[in-house]
């Protein structure tokens, strides 16, 4: 074999094994840095999913790994106590999930419905059917009109009952099945959807429920309109006149009416009547005729 050529060979046998070397060390170095542990601290977690208004007990929680910082609100495991365990869940927490302080009720609200109540507000339970109740799609986080239906005392007569709107862009907080008793004591399934009102307005719901028919209005939530309506009454339904809440009705504005024109009959005059001189003798006399002698 020609010696140059060999020489050529064991020369790219050099190369090529120095550059395998060079990209094993480069490959093999950034492997060892990326598998370089993260450092990680414990956190308390949920060790199932929780459901608005559950009560964190000691077995809901447990301490997880969590890589990087710490989320906003979340509470480091710095011992054997949990600071959630005994305070209600308000916004539904999964399973691996790190509780925050925004999602868990005050301290002593404990769990269940009150956990859902902000301070300031009250939770006023309404009692209505299907119909009334916009037919079951009323549901918890929907916005809602409150409309009521009944003979005011001291009202116009003639007027029958009323309908107005009694409070706006209010919050459901649950709606359910509850069983009560009827006037014969028999069980009967009914739909009560609690709502999320201030003080004043849980006095006004509370006696508006007991003295009227509630109705329950569905609204989109982006809607911040507060609207103003006078109300109506059974006898604008039938009549067409707007209900006046000072107690009159007021008459709408008429649509004008076509009206035939007068048929003009022409007058028909009589003619003259014609004189007649009629000569007897010594005796001259005058005798007139009509058009209705002729």
């Amino acid at each position: 074999m020609n010696q140059r050529l060999i020489g050529v060979f064991v020369f790219a046998l050099v190369i090529a094994g120095f550059f395998t070397f060079v990209w094993y060390k480069l490959v093999g170095g950034a492997s060892s840095k990326e598998a370089k542990p993260v450092p990680t601290v414990q956190v308390w977690a949920a060790s199932r999913d929780l459901s608005v208004g559950s009560l964190v007990q000691p077995a809901d929680v447990t301490a997880v790994a969590w890589p990087g910082a710490i989320p906003q609100g979340a509470a480091q495991k710095t011992g054997d106590v949990c600071p959630w365990v005994g305070r209600g869940v308000t916004t539904r927490v999964f399973q691996g999930e790190p509780f925050v302080e925004g999602r868990m009720a005050p301290k002593g609200a404990l769990g269940g419905l009150a956990a859902l109540i902000p301070n300031g507000f009250r939770a006023v339970p309404v009692r209505v059917d299907e119909i009334r109740g916009v037919a079951g799609f009323v549901g918890p986080g929907q916005i809602v009109d409150v409309l009521i239906s009944g003979t005011p005392p001291g009202g116009s007569p003639g007027t029958g009952n009323l309908s107005k709107t009694l409070l706006q862009k209010v919050r459901v907080l649950s709606a359910g099945q509850n069983l009560e008793k009827d006037p014969e004591g028999k069980p009967i399934s009914v739909t009560v959807v609690t709502l999320l009102v201030d003080p004043k307005d849980a006095e006004t719901l509370s006696l508006a429920s007991s003295e009227t028919k509630i109705q329950l209005v569905l609204r989109n939530p982006s809607d911040e309109e507060t609207a103003k309506t006078p109300g109506t009454s059974v006898s604008s339904l039938f009549s067409g006149v707007k209900y006046n809440p000072a107690g009159a009705l007021v008459e709408q504005p008429k649509r004008p009416q076509h009206v035939a024109p007068a048929v003009v009959v022409p007058v028909v005059k009589e003619p003259p009547p014609v004189t007649v001189e009629v000569i007897q003798g010594d005796t001259r006399s005058t005798v007139k005729f009509t058009e209705a002698s002729r």
